[in-house]
């Protein structure tokens, strides 16, 4: 895997894999995970993505030289998929089709599958979450097969029911709340994603593995 190497400030460094996709996610996630166990005294953070990984340093403790000569070590030092173990598997329950998932149909005609064979391939998993953003809680999910790729929509929601569980550009994703989204929504679960009072907040992290069940 190549990483290139980018300041994001004067106190955060940018990694970005060269190569994009399910193993740079990986890597990303086995390098915070490495960072996180074995923590140096410089460090405030570190974000993984699905091809990225920021991390942040106290700029008075280390130079953005020395914190890429850091992660250079680690890279060089062989750290990949499946060095900090896997995550939990998380069964998320779903409701598919209907006034629950109602893209469910025109996304099967649009892939040229069924609806039913669009959820069985969705609930073929486990699948990764593969980072958290857009909103609190809001995982990113995949990568999916190619059979599930699709565009996002060309006309985005104003308002996206939360619990909603969609796809799009090879990922899925669960709305945590309501809001805005130009996904295709498949179907809606129950699992609260995100609790401001919850210890950690967020019902996933990074890493997890997902498990969507049709009920």
């Amino acid at each position: 895997m190549s990483w290139i190497f980018r300041p994001m400030g004067d106190s955060a460094l940018l990694m970005e894999a060269e190569d994009d996709g399910g193993a740079a996610n990986r890597a990303a996630l086995d390098l915070a995970a490495a960072l996180e166990a074995g923590p140096p005294i410089w460090l405030r953070a570190v974000v993984p993505a699905i091809a990225s990984l920021l991390v942040c340093f106290d700029p008075l403790a280390v130079s953005y030289a020395g914190v890429e000569c850091h992660l250079r070590a680690l890279v060089s030092a062989g750290v990949s998929a499946g060095d900090q173990g896997a995550g939990r598997v998380v069964r998320v329950p779903v409701r598919y089709g209907g006034d629950d998932g109602p893209d469910l149909e025109g996304a099967a005609r649009t892939l040229d599958i069924s609806p039913a064979e669009l959820v069985a391939l969705h609930c073929a998993g486990p699948y990764r979450v593969m980072m958290i953003g857009f909103a609190p809680g809001y995982p990113y999910i995949g990568p999916l097969p190619d059979s599930l790729r699709i565009p996002r929509r060309a006309t985005p929601r104003s308002a996206v029911p939360a619990g909603s569980v969609a796809i799009a550009a090879g990922l899925s994703g669960i709305y945590p709340a309501r809001l805005p989204g130009g996904w295709h929504l498949i179907g809606r679960t129950d699992v609260r994603l995100f609790d401001p009072q919850a210890r950690p907040p967020a019902a996933l992290a990074p890493g997890d593995m997902v498990q969507f069940v049709s009920l």
